[in-house]
């Protein structure tokens, strides 16, 4: 009544409001059947804003039942997204048209506070640059991968994972495997990044500071992102108030020590001159780069190496812990190599049901559950999509490994063998990296992609040829997506040595 009311106020007849209220409420039904629903001025703001704890499952279903695999995302205070889970529209964004779709300043103004300038965060001739350093490094050849794979990890996981695991077991002891996976993760890039290892995987469990700070930055900062209404953020940054306050404090105590570990290895390297490191940050300061550029580009490869792997392992464990058969096969090729065998690089590489393991975990459960670039010009996707100047343009693992055009009906299940060659499936080197985009694909495809192949084989196979691990609950972990994703309250399980 008090809309007719209103109508009259304002000249309409009674016949003329009836039609006007009768054309408003089909137009209101019609912006409810579009996907998502999207209304004048609100877009899906009430859709996103009811599904903000599933954002990840509500995509993906309505990517489902998009005919073109492809939807948009249109909210109050938002930039317009397209998010797609469609092979071809990838391969366009990340290779075809490489140069129309840069991170953009978006993504920079989300991220910028905590990874600065650095590789992930960049675009153009800086980007360019640092992706030369990080080749020129020789951080990621075979050689240099061989040495990884005899002293780092050899270190880690026999003289400091293993141990811990053994008492666990011997004393029937709960452990977090997920916090165990980060430590030694954590120290492995800052030995390959730093040239520093902070052995937080010690027996004694030394607490980090500068892991901690990395967990709250990257938490608050993807956070920003999946905001309903990206202004409160950038309101409580100006303030300096809640989350953004313990953001910046965060930010400033990464900053501050890898910048001390700049200006320390600077001056190393001046008092030994004959003596040549071959870790990233030794190179980027013999490359002559700003110290700023320097800091920025080591905190996103300790970011990158320390969490995508280690959040793998996690979901590769509980996947595999649940399919016993499985477990055997993976067992199996494991106990096929000597100890001698197993550390060397040629050994791993031979582990194909491992790796096949790996890749359908990750199919699953990526590290990484969506990248987004942002358009410089007017563009229009293969699959017809229009894309304006600004657009923010997604591509989507997590969906894309739950589509059933891309996997069949049964892609719901853990089913290594879709990997494997000779049963039937496909060899991961022969799946497009458009398809299965858990590394990005095109130039910016992850330098570090082998690198932790090796890290995660020498891990599972390390550890499951030694123990059973058996999840202390029986429910659904919750996957909670991040910068990274991680398991949300650690992966508690328990431990028996095989054979006992």
């Amino acid at each position: 009544m008090a809309l007719f009311t209103v109508l009259q106020f304002l000249g309409f007849s009674l016949s003329s409001a009836f039609i006007l209220i009768g054309l408003l409420f089909q137009y209101y039904k019609l912006c409810s059947r579009l996907k998502p629903p999207t209304y004048p001025f609100l877009g899906c703001l009430i859709g996103f804003y009811k599904n903000r704890r599933r954002l990840l499952d509500w995509y993906t279903d309505l990517l489902a039942e998009s005919p073109a695999q492809t939807i948009i995302v249109s909210r109050l205070g938002a930039t317009r997204t397209i998010v797609t889970a469609d092979p071809e529209n990838v391969e366009y964004i990340l290779k075809t048209r490489f140069d129309n779709f840069p991170k953009g300043k978006t993504f920079t103004d989300i991220l910028g506070d905590f990874l600065g300038r650095g590789i992930f965060n960049s675009d153009g001739s800086l980007w360019y640059a640092q992706r030369k350093a990080a080749t020129a490094s020789h951080r990621f050849s075979t050689r240099s991968l061989r040495e990884y794979t005899a002293t780092t990890l050899g270190k880690g996981v026999n003289q400091r994972l293993l141990p811990i695991l053994d008492r666990a077991s011997t004393e029937n002891r709960v452990v977090d495997l997920q916090d165990l996976l980060r430590r030694l993760a954590f120290d492995s890039v800052c030995v390959v990044s730093l040239g520093r290892d902070p052995a937080s995987l010690h027996p004694s469990f030394p607490a980090s500071p500068l892991a901690r700070s990395f967990d709250v930055a990257s938490e608050i900062s993807a956070r920003r992102a999946a905001a309903p209404v990206f202004i409160l953020w950038k309101i409580k940054r100006a303030l300096g108030i809640g989350s953004e306050k313990v953001l910046r404090e965060a930010i400033d105590h990464v900053h501050g020590s890898v910048t001390d570990l700049i200006r320390s290895r600077k001056a190393e390297l001046i008092m030994e001159k004959t003596q040549k490191k071959d870790d990233l940050l030794s190179v980027l300061i013999e490359g002559g780069h700003e110290e700023e550029v320097i800091r920025d580009m080591v905190i996103s490869f300790i970011m990158a190496g320390r969490d995508t792997t280690s959040a793998a392992l996690t979901w590769f464990f509980w996947l595999v812990s649940r399919h016993p058969e499985i477990e055997k096969q993976v067992v199996k090729e494991a106990e096929a190599w000597t100890w001698n065998n197993l550390d060397s690089y040629d050994g791993l590489k031979e582990m194909k049901m491992l790796e096949a393991c790996l890749c359908e975990s990750m199919r699953l459960y990526p590290p990484v559950v969506w990248d987004s670039k942002h358009a410089v010009s007017d563009d229009a996707l293969p699959d017809g999509t229009g894309v304006r100047r600004g657009d923010r343009v997604t591509y989507f693992p997590y969906g894309m490994g739950r589509m059933e055009r891309l996997w069949g009906k049964d892609w719901a299940e853990f089913r290594p063998a879709r990997w494997m060659g000779d049963e039937g499936g496909v060899a991961p080197s022969r799946v497009s990296p458009f398809k299965f985009p858990v590394f990005q694909a095109g130039p910016r495809v992850c330098l570090g992609k082998e690198m932790a192949f090796v890290q995660m084989k020498y891990v599972a196979a390390s550890v499951l040829r030694r123990f059973e691990i058996r999840p202390c609950s029986s429910r659904q972990p919750v996957f909670v997506p991040l910068l990274t994703a991680y398991m949300a309250g650690g992966f508690k399980v328990t431990l028996r040595r095989r054979g006992e």
